[in-house]
């Protein structure tokens, strides 16, 4: 796929009305800089999608052999088996995988991607939806194919690959329902984007039964004492819970440890419910029912769209299927 020119520093100069030394000198060193002129330099980047160049003049515009991908977190389990699954394709085909996390913060993501575009990867696979403005015109200006990988709820930049975070939350909840559970509370950590989609669901299925949804919020990041910990604020909170759903199983792991501690019966007493199907909660004793994503064929599908995009001559926008829905499976293992 062939990259866009990118926006120069003569082009910035022009814009303004300055010379390319005066931009230069702007990026190097604003406080040498008129205020007036960098209010309006800094306008200019913004609007024209100004990305620094690192690689030399002679590769700008050839292939790197390089894809980025960015992740919210480098501790997260569920990450590391989408990884494995791209850099098992772009492996092979001759791609270093320059990876960056940005900590579930749109301004950190931004800073990423100017990075890995400042070194002209081929291609970028991304782990949100949402995106900051900046974000999103430095993308268009370099014109690099890029695919959003683990929710299909909203209607992707360009390509998605993963499933649809509500409909998963909601085939779950209405699962617990047919079950006989009433009061579940839906149990939260982080507060992303995710997270509140699966909340969405969550709620959606509970009114849709006529029950009212009950939930349990933090942004503190995922540990299993923060599960432990929440299940005892639920208890507070809502002392007839008899379920709890939580966003990953991390949380609901440790709500389980902290049942048993408290000699609370899962799942007569509590049902516990995880997000992902790590391989921990389907090896503990009860196995934990959770909804079960498929991580690694997401992060496999992902590598081998972005390879067939990048290496296209065609006009891709026609090429590409624009969602890859790889689905879910709803498992109510033992802990309900």
């Amino acid at each position: 796929m062939k990259k866009n020119k990118r926006s120069s520093l003569q082009d910035i100069a022009d814009a303004v009305g300055v010379t390319k030394m005066t931009v230069s000198r702007y990026l190097r060193n604003p406080e040498k800089v008129s205020e007036s002129t960098r209010t309006k330099i800094s306008a200019a980047i913004d609007t024209l999608g100004y990305i620094a160049n690192k690689a030399p003049d002679l590769l700008s515009n050839a292939k790197s052999y390089s894809i980025g991908v960015l992740v919210p977190s480098l501790t997260n389990h569920v990450f590391a088996q989408v990884i494995r699954g791209i850099e098992d394709v772009t492996g092979p085909a001759g791609y270093q995988t320059m990876l960056a996390h940005y900590g579930y913060n749109p301004e950190i993501e931004e800073k990423r991607v100017e990075y890995l575009l400042s070194y002209h990867v081929d291609g970028l696979i991304l782990s949100e939806t949402t995106h900051t403005d900046r974000t999103l015109k430095m993308i268009e200006m370099s014109g690099v194919p890029v695919i959003e990988i683990m929710d299909t709820h909203h209607s992707p930049m360009q390509q998605a690959v993963g499933f649809d975070n509500v409909k998963a939350a909601f085939d779950m909840t209405t699962a617990l329902l047919n079950k006989g559970y009433r009061n579940i509370v839906y149990i939260g950590a982080r507060l992303d984007v995710r997270t509140r989609l699966k909340f969405q669901g969550y709620s959606d299925a509970m009114l849709a039964k006529g029950y009212t949804p009950k939930s349990v919020m933090t942004d503190q990041a995922s540990s299993y004492s923060l599960g432990a910990e929440l299940l005892q604020k639920a208890r507070t909170d809502y002392p007839n819970t008899d379920c709890l759903f939580c966003t990953n199983d991390d949380l609901a792991i440790g709500a389980i440890f902290e049942c048993q501690r408290n000699n609370i019966l899962v799942p007569s007493q509590m049902g516990v419910v995880g997000f992902h199907g790590h391989d921990i909660g389907q090896a503990m004793v009860p196995q934990l029912a959770s909804v079960i994503t498929p991580r690694y064929q997401i992060g496999n599908v992902a590598g081998r769209e972005l390879l067939s995009r990048i290496n296209s001559d065609l006009d891709t926008s026609i090429n590409y299927k624009q969602v890859i829905d790889t689905g879910y499976i709803v498992h109510l293992g033992e802990s309900v």
